[in-house]
């Protein structure tokens, strides 16, 4: 069992809110300062406001309202930010970008209300003699390879959501949700698309997109080794009562759902309830010192790199623990499970696998680089 919230779903527009501000905190701070300060803007709440839609248009009743919260460096020495700003213009400046049918003016609603950061935690990140040292103790998780399920939930979202697509099918939202399950060989997809009322006139309009989408998800399904796929697009429609999947805006935060940074997907973009699994909201932390971001993703590249690098290993799962004020590089527990192919003895790679897993959390800098230049996923 498999699930994605995509681009527009409530949940995923805040970890994106949430991760750009703390992107464009980081690219101010070292404009204006020459390095990256102390944040951790991982807090974002979405309430849903209310809409009429229909057919050929429909109305915005009220509107979406998005609270940007938590902690930021707001000055050196005589020199202030105003970090609410930053949050708000980013914020606009992302849903521009990637909810084709929303007006960030009229329909969403933002209200920054980031503060000033604890001394203690402001200190554990000045005083970095050691490089950087963890500001949290946590654990962070991660396995490789994707299953084929995995792979096929999270392209289909992805499918549905390029711009190219968005090109030729403007009345298909970025609310889209993928909910994968096989049974053996068999696989049944439920996916929900919202559709933009505008863009259709009638009735038939709307049934041939749900269709145009059923066929594009069930070539994806065959293209990844499924060809016995059964999908339901927009499986709540109930003709009898008229009802349909239809919005203003593409999303179902218009009217219909709230939305909370680290509700949605992990750090691989997935929800795997069945995989190891952190519960970490990683969007908004800061990419230098925060070990409830920096841990997923490394654990993540290592399991990766075990299975590019190793042959014999066919599965890999890691769990890195940090310790709060200790290097980010010598985590306090890093375990491993390895499966490999027709019995090779795991122990056998142990100086292998150390040695990747080294040279990894090594090299988080360039990790670091990665979160700032906006180069890595995290929901």
């Amino acid at each position: 069992m498999v699930e994605r919230k995509g681009l527009g779903h409530p949940d995923t527009i805040c970890d994106a809110l949430a991760e750009a501000f703390s992107r464009n905190l980081c690219r101010e701070y070292r404009r204006r300062f020459g390095e990256v300060l102390h944040h951790n803007v991982d807090k974002a709440l979405l309430c849903g406001g209310s809409a009429a839609p229909a057919l050929g248009g429909g109305t915005i009743l009220a509107p979406v309202v998005v609270y940007l919260a938590g902690r930021a460096t707001t000055e050196v020495g005589n020199d202030r930010l105003d970090i609410n700003a930053i949050a708000i213009e980013g914020s606009r400046a992302w849903v521009r970008e990637n909810l084709h049918a929303v007006d960030s003016e009229r329909h969403i609603k933002f209200q920054a209300v980031a503060r000033s950061g604890s001394r203690d935690l402001q200190s554990l990140f000045a005083h970095r003699d050691r490089g950087s040292v963890a500001n949290d103790t946590s654990i962070g998780v991660g396995y490789a390879p994707l299953s084929r399920l995995e792979l096929l939930v999270l392209e289909t979202e992805r499918l549905i959501n390029q711009k190219e697509q968005k090109a030729t099918h403007l009345a298909w939202g970025e609310d889209v949700k993928v909910m994968g399950i096989r049974y053996g060989d068999r696989v049944e997809l439920t996916v929900a698309c919202a559709m933009i009322g505008k863009y259709l006139v009638h009735m038939d309009d709307y049934f041939a997109q749900v269709g145009a989408v059923e066929r594009l998800v069930l070539d994806l399904a065959a293209r990844h080794g499924f060809p016995d796929c059964e999908i339901h697009i927009n499986a709540a429609d109930n003709l009898d009562e008229g009802t349909i999947y239809l919005t203003v805006t593409g999303t179902s935060a218009e009217g219909g759902d709230d939305g909370q940074v680290g509700r949605g997907n992990r750090v691989n973009g997935l929800i795997t309830p069945s995989r190891p699994m952190s519960l970490e909201a990683a969007a908004g932390k800061n990419p230098v010192t925060h070990v409830g971001k920096l841990y997923n993703v490394l654990a993540q590249r290592i399991c990766t790199k075990l299975v590019e690098k190793i042959p014999e290993i066919a599965t890999a799962q890691c769990l890195l623990v940090s310790r709060i004020g200790e290097p980010i590089t010598d985590p306090a527990a890093l375990e491993f499970k390895i499966a490999t192919h027709d019995g090779f003895l795991a122990d056998q790679l142990k100086r292998t696998i150390e040695d990747i897993a080294v040279d990894q959390l090594q090299d988080v800098d360039s990790i670091i680089e990665d979160f700032i230049e906006g180069s890595i996923g995290l929901f």
